[in-house]
């Protein structure tokens, strides 16, 4: 009500409206003295029971399901909730104010969740971490490193020619596996494929295969890795560590998955680093854009440089395929929205068919779009924060350090109280600023030093592909008209086949 009077009162109003609203969340975030006296604790907490939450889980299939408890716990037991995974307690928070309170009390060395699985099948193989599964100092170094080549708008504009070459790959894949009424079945498996030789060409500046009419065996293999590693991560990290040599074949599955995908990475590694080599002892000069080259220049262990790429390459793929399967999902069921965008486009591009990184900051509707799917369709559906450094209070409750944080991002970007008609697609709700969200709200490459480092690039790509798709296709949804659904695996991907006609334009 007192936003709404002051909005009368004309524009000069917004900034004293802005200024309590960061006044409210300050004040949430730092409680008087007064009210730290009435902190709950964690067993004050309401959340469902140990049995009834495993229930939920394994009974009910809910490993693929757990985006769905998300909602399901905000609207059961309110904005914070306690639950037990296995061996682990978490609280879990789904209210866009309350995750900002637990982000910005992250500390130095904000740690994700603890990834036990992942950690233990390093130590059992003498890996080192990568940037995903390294902590503290080690982490930040790494993170600083890469930042440099990741991160910056200038650095990142360098890779556009060489992901519209991978895209112009894609094109014609599109082409050669369409079948009777421009139909490609499965567009999310060809999209993997696309994803992985993009970012194979940012880490090693190599092409692998992936678009080719014949994908390589060892391509196929990596691929099949991935997606059996991450159902795996969930069984393994639900179950204590002790259990995994009781019941040994997930536990070994997932070392399997890992070894092929560390084999994989290492050899092309090791082929890059081998070529320039011998590039040195002809006298040649050796430089290059791509991760391997800067990683490898920097003194660092091979062993780190291993883990890094390994986790790079994983980490990219899904974040490509994922949102370039569910846009075009969306576009195909929305025509209106896929001609507007269509012809934002060709406006910007003004005759040339090709579209460059700096093309795209006149593209809004594109990145809109973008931002539309992601909020509905976040990668990962729920990141997880561990403070190591001390107890810190969210939401009325003090949550002892080294507890694991389930930061709920598909309940918040789904809930009707922060977005109106929050399951419907509308790319041009990121446009009114009369509905101006919490900047908490939605965050599907999370925010601060644990951000996504690869944001900046997948955006790139998703770009690039998109518009490109749109200037040569009309998208239309599957003649059957069958509707797809998200699961968890331990990202958030197509239930069931995306089916779509690309008809030519």
């Amino acid at each position: 009500m007192l936003q709404q009077a002051l909005r009368v009162s004309g524009r000069s109003a917004v900034p004293l409206i802005k200024w309590m609203e960061r006044w409210a969340e300050r004040a949430a975030a730092c409680p008087s003295v007064s009210s730290r006296k009435a902190v709950k604790t964690l067993k004050e907490m309401p959340g469902p029971s140990v049995a009834s939450f495993a229930w939920d889980l394994f009974a009910k299939r809910g490993l693929s399901r757990l985006h769905e408890l998300q909602v399901k716990g905000l609207h059961q037991y309110g904005p914070m909730w306690k639950a037990s995974f296995g061996p682990i307690l978490t609280v879990h928070v789904a209210d866009p104010a309350l995750v900002e309170q637990v982000l910005r009390q992250e500390g130095q060395h904000p740690m994700r969740s603890d990834l036990s699985s992942w950690k233990d099948y390093r130590k059992l193989r003498g890996h080192h971490c990568g940037l995903l599964t390294s902590e503290g100092e080690e982490w930040q170094a790494v993170r600083s490193l890469l930042g440099k080549h990741m991160l910056r708008p200038k650095a990142v504009e360098a890779y556009d020619k060489p992901l519209n070459n991978v895209v112009t790959d894609l094109l014609a894949k599109i082409r050669h596996c369409r079948g009777p009424q421009g139909l490609v079945s499965d567009i999310a498996s060809e999209l993997y494929r696309f994803g992985l030789e993009g970012i194979s060409y940012v880490l090693f500046e190599t092409r692998i295969g992936c678009l080719d009419p014949v994908v390589p065996e060892e391509t196929e293999r990596f691929i099949k890795s991935v997606n059996t590693m991450f159902v795996m991560t969930l069984l393994t990290m639900a179950m204590p560590s002790w259990l995994n040599w009781l019941f040994r074949k997930p536990w070994n599955v997932f070392c399997q998955c890992w070894d092929y995908m560390f084999d994989f990475a290492k050899g092309h590694i090791d082929q890059r680093v081998a070529a320039d080599a011998e590039k040195l002892a002809r006298g040649e000069k050796v430089e290059g854009r791509y991760i391997t080259y800067f990683l490898s220049q920097t003194g660092m262990p091979m062993k780190t440089v291993y883990s890094n790429v390994t986790e790079l390459l994983l980490a990219g793929v899904d974040t490509i395929s994922s949102t370039m399967s569910w846009s075009l999902y969306e576009l195909s069921r929305h025509p209106e929205v896929q001609a507007a965008l269509r012809k934002e486009v060709l406006s910007v591009l003004d005759g040339r068919k090709i579209p460059e990184a700096a093309d795209v900051a006149r593209m809004p509707l594109l990145k809109a779009t973008v931002k539309e799917v992601l909020r509905l369709y976040p990668v990962i559906p729920a990141n997880a924060r561990v403070i190591t450094e001390r107890d810190i209070q969210v939401g009325g409750y003090l949550i002892p350090k080294n507890t694991l944080i389930t930061l709920c991002h598909y309940a918040t970007s789904r809930d009707p109280a922060v977005f109106p008609n929050p399951h419907a697609f509308q790319p041009h709700r990121w446009f009114n600023k009369d509905q101006a969200h919490h900047p908490y709200a939605s965050v599907p490459f999370g925010v601060g030093k644990r951000s996504c480092i690869g944001r900046r690039i997948a955006e790139l790509e998703l770009y690039l592909a998109l518009s490109r798709i749109l200037i040569e296709f009309d998208v239309k949804p599957d003649p059957e008209g069958v509707s797809v659904k998200p699961k968890t695996r331990t990202l958030l991907v197509p239930k069931n086949v995306i089916n779509l006609q690309f008809i030519e334009r």
